[in-house]
């Protein structure tokens, strides 16, 4: 496949959707929707008790109250210096200076008032591969210090601490069903007792 054209067809006000054309390699013109969005990060907190720390809040597109971990988007700034071929790269994600990373921890504080002092990257998911460009790196944290809450305007929040079970049982129940939060804790489960 070879790529020939991105059109901008609409801009929103966290996405931008545009149509791209690309070329068969028998000479056919093919036509994609593609959706720009925010690359963010999201983090499992664990307790000292381990027990693992979520967040409540309203999410408009499923007109519902979801269960997610702490996460957000990354700053635009913080990606200015980040080449294509470092997203690839497992210890950029693991690196403090990192976008993904600052993002996770400072979610986490803003979101919870607690602050990660060792972070486990896990992995980045790609939410609809065929359609949107929002990587989500998502990570591990614990050594939970105190910081402070500092919740967005448009956030109202209420914590949730659930053990290892229970989360397992509240995904089988279908009360988290959000994707990063699954992946973060089916691998708190597999760092716990590893798979040998």
């Amino acid at each position: 496949m070879e790529f020939k054209n991105r059109e901008l067809k609409y801009k929103a006000h966290r996405v931008k959707v545009y149509e791209d054309t690309l070329v068969s390699p028998d000479g056919q013109e093919l036509y994609y929707d593609f959706v720009e969005n925010k690359n963010g990060s999201g983090v499992l907190l664990v307790d000292e008790d381990e027990k693992l720390i979520f967040v409540r809040q309203y999410r408009n597109c499923i007109r519902d109250y979801d269960i997610e971990i702490p996460a957000g988007c990354a700053e635009i700034a913080d990606f200015e210096s980040v080449g294509k071929a470092d997203i690839k790269d497992r210890k950029f994600f693991e690196t403090p200076d990192c976008p993904f990373y600052k993002c996770a921890v400072r979610e986490a504080e803003e979101e919870t008032g607690l602050i990660p002092g060792k972070m486990y990257f896990i992995n980045y998911i790609i939410a609809a591969v065929g359609l949107f460009s929002e990587r989500t790196a998502v990570y591990i944290g614990t050594d939970l210090k105190k910081g402070h809450i500092e919740r967005d305007a448009d956030e109202y929040i209420d914590i949730l601490r659930l053990s290892y079970e229970e989360a397992v049982e509240y995904i089988k129940a279908g009360k988290i069903n959000d994707s990063k939060t699954i992946i973060a804790i089916l691998a708190y489960g597999h760092m716990k007792t590893p798979v040998t």
